[in-house]
């Protein structure tokens, strides 16, 4: 079942005109679209959730915007299986980057189920990336850091990392620096 022709076969008896004028309008730094409402994702992910990792990267090599945020969902669900394998295709994933909804998708779901268990190499990563002048790898970087946001104890550390784009002028660095702001004075 892990074949990536059957993916895009699904993707696009599930995609809809409608949906595709959304993701543009929503998502515009998006290239290329299948047009597929997020309600599909879910349904699409259980049917490839036991594939491997050569899969997900597979995947991710697609021109698609949702064939990336699959390629995150399916790694947020094997993740666990080996947390080094995941960080090393994070990293490089991070660098394909070109819209919020990718990026925010592998940084939270993509690796929620490691988040504890890699937390000192994940925070070290935010911070790099908070300094990249790629506006993408920045905003990743502050995403990140929403897998810690109810652990009090790295409030600071939190805060220290997101002095470094609070003033930073990319509207969509500027967005995800209110995000996890608002999420730290939630919890």
């Amino acid at each position: 079942m892990c074949d990536i022709a059957e993916v895009r076969r699904l993707l696009r008896s599930k995609s809809s005109k409608k949906a595709k004028e959304s993701y543009k309008k929503f998502i515009p730094t998006a290239k290329k679209v299948y047009g597929i409402y997020s309600s599909e994702f879910g349904k699409i992910v259980s049917k490839f959730k036991n594939c491997d990792f050569k899969f997900v990267e597979r995947l991710w090599k697609g021109e698609y915007l949702e064939e990336k945020i699959l390629a995150a969902k399916i790694l947020g669900g094997i993740c666990n299986k080996n947390p080094d394998l995941t960080m090393k295709l994070v990293k490089k994933f991070v660098k394909d980057i070109d819209n919020w909804a990718v990026c925010d998708v592998l940084a939270t779901q993509g690796i929620r189920k490691i988040a504890k268990v890699k937390q000192d190499e994940i925070i070290a990563f935010s911070k790099k990336l908070v300094k990249s002048k790629n506006i993408w790898e920045r905003r990743f970087g502050i995403v990140l850091l929403l897998n810690y946001k109810k652990d009090k104890s790295l409030r600071k550390e939190i805060r220290n990392i997101i002095k470094y784009v609070e003033k930073d002028k990319e509207y969509y660095v500027k967005k995800a620096v209110d995000w996890i702001k608002r999420s730290l004075q939630k919890y």
